[in-house]
């Protein structure tokens, strides 16, 4: 399997508030890299999210904004490339937001959510937050949300389905972000 795994922290309730971004990139069912940043957002930082990860303004005071770090991950966002997500709809919310906020081309490509795809295969779970599925599967989340600890941990969620209900029935879950 080759696909890349995403996570975004945010500011505060803003869609195009992006703090944080980290990438997991697997080839051949094998983390082979990753990729993380702060990002210093155009918007104020609200408590509350604060509160969930731990970022505060002054740790982003001297980060790059967000089209300094597209420039670096732009290449794994292309219309033949898998990128996942925990809770799919929110990263990718964010990216198309943050893109459309600077004025930046939104790309098309693939995407799948394994909060979607351990719904499916463990509906037994308490519930599908990432914390609970890594919990039940054994997988390491050290800290959680610290998006580069949680793009690693959705990654192997993935790695962990396929491995044992095969690939096939995940290509159910695919479709085109655009």
């Amino acid at each position: 399997m080759n696909f890349v795994a995403m996570d975004f922290e945010t500011a505060s309730g803003k869609r195009y508030s992006a703090c944080s971004l980290a990438l997991t990139i697997v080839r051949d069912s094998q983390v082979v890299d990753e990729f993380y940043s702060l990002i210093k957002p155009d918007t104020d930082f609200f408590w509350r999210n604060v509160q969930i990860h731990g970022i505060h303004e002054r740790d982003v005071a001297n980060a790059p904004a967000f089209p300094e770090v597209w420039e670096h991950v732009a290449p794994f966002f292309q219309r033949d490339r898998l990128v996942i997500a925990h809770n799919a709809p929110f990263d990718n919310g964010v990216l198309r937001s943050t893109l459309e906020h600077y004025n930046l081309p939104t790309p098309r490509y693939l995407t799948l959510d394994t909060v979607k795809t351990s719904r499916k295969f463990f509906p037994e779970f308490p519930n599908h937050k990432l914390n609970t599925v890594c919990d039940e599967l054994g997988i390491d989340l050290h800290h959680h949300h610290n998006a580069l600890d949680d793009s690693l941990a959705c990654a192997n969620i993935l790695l962990y389905e396929a491995n044992h209900f095969g690939t096939q029935p995940l290509k159910n879950f695919v479709t085109v972000n655009a």
